[in-house]
């Protein structure tokens, strides 16, 4: 499995996403740059410019019409894909952590961050209204007081979003009134990701107390949990597959002070019904930030605090094997 190194920031990857169909992936790092790639090869499509700060989230709609950033630089900015035209720029009070399209594409959420005496929001725009836009203010705003959202993603229908906390809580909120549904803590520390299944049933949580954990994603039940050493910054569920991969380890600051091991910074594959490990694949020069399945299942990707994004395409040998419990 030879991967494909994608060079384009030179700054640790924050976050890295595939659209709908696989054929792009959109890429965003520490540095002001946005990157959209061909999957298939590697070739940089082109640059979103605009940005002053590093970038946090990134997420591309249904069509692959737009593309949603959201940056440290206090502002969410809406791209057209195809000719990287800034088409909307939503300031905010404070850096942007999260954001995503609707499965509709018509509206957009993000989460900022609580810092400098501004508190943590949800913010809930629709793009069919321009006049939201232009007066920057969101059809509605949901507060979060007591620990900031640390990774959101919408719910299955569009009509709820899923919220990670840094406490290790998860909440579902309304996107129609905004209150929470439901609240579980399953995670003793910071949930730094959370990604669905293809047909948005489940997702997987990765989280800062060394596990990754499967949920149904409805009534937010536990399901499973898969166990590492280190903490999990990203995980992916396979799109036709029983197989989840895990991304991580150690805290950028914390790597100075352990053993060069090159090993520490694996992709870890887990089987979802058993929870056991059965593969690991090696390359970054530090923690695995981002990992993401190709929709099709034949190749996954991931970005690291190296500032590299690898894409890897799968053995024949992956697609055979029978897990043996």
């Amino acid at each position: 499995m030879k991967p494909i190194l994608l060079q384009g920031h030179e700054r640790s990857i924050t976050q890295i996403k595939y659209n709908r169909e696989g054929d792009l992936l959109f890429t965003v790092a520490k540095d002001p740059i946005v990157n959209v790639w061909y999957s298939v090869n590697g070739e940089r499509l082109g640059t979103y410019m605009g940005h002053t700060g590093a970038v946090w989230c990134v997420d591309a709609d249904w069509d692959t019409k737009h593309v949603l950033t959201g940056s440290a630089d206090n502002s969410c900015r809406l791209w057209d894909c195809e000719t990287g035209k800034q088409l909307a720029l939503l300031k905010t009070n404070s850096a942007v952590r999260t954001c995503g399209f609707d499965f509709g594409g018509n509206i957009i959420m993000f989460s900022t961050d609580k810092q400098m005496g501004y508190q943590c929001f949800v913010s809930f725009f629709d793009l069919r209204d321009p006049s939201q836009i232009d007066s920057n203010e969101p059809y509605m705003k949901i507060p979060c007081n007591d620990t900031k959202i640390t990774s959101a993603v919408w719910g299955p229908l569009g009509e709820c979003i899923i919220a990670g906390h840094e406490s290790g809580e998860l909440n579902q909120y309304s996107a129609k009134s905004g209150e929470v549904l439901v609240n579980v803590k399953e995670h003793s520390r910071q949930i730094n990701d959370i990604q669905l299944s293809r047909d948005m049933t489940m997702f997987v949580t990765a989280s800062k107390d060394n596990t990754a954990k499967l949920f149904d994603s409805t009534t937010l039940e536990h399901q499973k949990t898969f166990r590492t050493e280190r903490p999990v910054n990203s995980a992916a569920l396979s799109p036709n597959y029983d197989h989840v991969v895990l991304g991580g380890g150690q805290e950028a600051m914390d790597v100075t002070t352990t053993s060069t091991r090159i090993g520490k910074f694996e992709a870890r594959f887990f089987h979802l019904a058993v929870e056991e490990e059965f593969g690991r694949v090696k390359g970054h020069f530090g923690p695995i930030n981002s990992v993401a399945f190709h929709p099709d299942g034949k190749s996954y990707s991931s970005g690291g605090e190296d500032g590299y994004v690898r894409i890897h395409y799968f053995d024949p040998q992956y697609f055979e094997f029978e897990f043996e419990a």
